[in-house]
């Protein structure tokens, strides 16, 4: 039996959604990362996340109960920095739309911080809860002025044990409108942040996880990096089988407890007990019986070796509709029913 923890010598995890919830560790998680330490696989924890400084993460890490000091931590607090002090003068101007964190990461690497636009010959933006209007307002005229506009990231959402929350794409969509400006970006989905996470333990081998498919999947196949998806934060079943070719993972896990299941299993393709296949463009049967996610993964091959996009499902037999249902693919929502939706049903 080959598992993901035979084949990589490093894990480069994703945080909100996949290995914690806010304050509370996804169910397993931890385990499964203490686990892959035991046999000799590092992870590293990589962020979208610039609210907090990487001691900060590597520590609320550790109280949950998983390996991480601060250099295990590589966060887009970092990778904004390095980009803006590659296009600015030593002790250029910089106004923060974030936390304390980002501010650090700007002065470290000679650069200086503003709160007036008309010093400012950059904005940096990152995730804080504290965001308001006062800030963007500034923030607005300085990008008008053309100030060079860093986004740590530009994720609509942040996963929380409340359910997702506005994330900094969400602030940022904010500033796009008022500025009519498009930012650099410097998180996931670029590559930066994988590259510079597996060239601290020189891995020849990682494996992205995480919960987003335009993020965590996209970045891990823009590095070249083999890609894991796990079904406990953002992206759904439905968004899943949707996906445009570049946002398809390598393999699909429920949780991280998937590092020690086979390649084999987690990989999209046939699965024992289950047909999958496409009678029309767009509409699928399935039949059978047997765990919803080998179902899913049984109807993401067959859907995207013919195109996939949008799509209808038509279940057949009791085991079928079971795991639809399962899955957030309600019998009410599939072929059938008096919906419109081409895109794929959500419950």
């Amino acid at each position: 039996m080959t598992t993901p923890l035979d084949r990589h010598d490093v894990l480069l995890a994703d945080l909100d959604g996949t290995l914690y919830r806010g304050a509370e560790a996804v169910p397993g998680a931890v385990e499964a990362v203490a686990a892959a330490r035991e046999q000799g696989v590092t992870t590293m924890y990589v962020t979208n996340n610039a609210s907090r400084r990487p001691v900060d993460v590597a520590t609320h890490l550790a109280e949950l109960g998983f390996p991480a000091g601060e250099r295990d931590v590589v966060a887009s607090s970092q990778a904004a920095a390095a980009m803006l002090v590659a296009q600015l003068p030593a002790g250029a101007a910089v106004l923060v739309v974030g936390t304390d964190a980002l501010v650090e990461e700007v002065v470290r690497v000679g650069l200086t911080v503003t709160a007036d636009a008309a010093e400012a010959v950059a904005v940096v933006q990152g995730h804080s809860p504290d965001t308001g209007w006062r800030v963007l307002a500034e923030a607005t005229v300085a990008l008008r002025a053309g100030a060079v506009w860093v986004a740590c990231n530009v994720d609509p959402t942040l996963p929380t044990e409340r359910g997702p929350l506005p994330g900094n794409g969400s602030m940022v969509a904010a500033l796009r409108t008022a500025s009519d400006r498009e930012p650099q970006v410097a998180g996931k989905p670029a590559p930066a942040l994988l590259h510079e996470a597996a060239g601290r333990v020189g891995a020849t081998n990682p494996l992205m996880i995480g919960d987003r498919l335009d993020t965590d999947v996209e970045g891990g196949r823009a590095a070249g990096m083999t890609t894991l998806l796990v079904l406990t934060g953002v992206s759904d079943a439905a968004e899943l089988l949707a996906a445009p070719e570049a946002l398809r993972p390598d393999l699909v896990g429920a949780d991280m407890a998937a590092l020690h299941r086979p390649v084999d299993e987690l990989a999209p393709g046939p699965r024992p007990g289950w047909e999958a296949r496409t009678v029309e463009p767009g509409v699928l049967e399935l039949s059978g019986d047997g765990d919803a996610l080998d179902a899913l993964r049984a109807l993401c091959a067959a859907h995207w070796a013919a195109g996939g996009g949008g799509f209808r499902i038509s279940p057949t037999g009791e085991g079928a509709v079971r795991a639809l249902d399962e899955l957030g693919l309600r019998p009410a929502t599939v072929a059938g029913a008096d919906t419109p939706d081409p895109a794929g049903a959500r419950p």
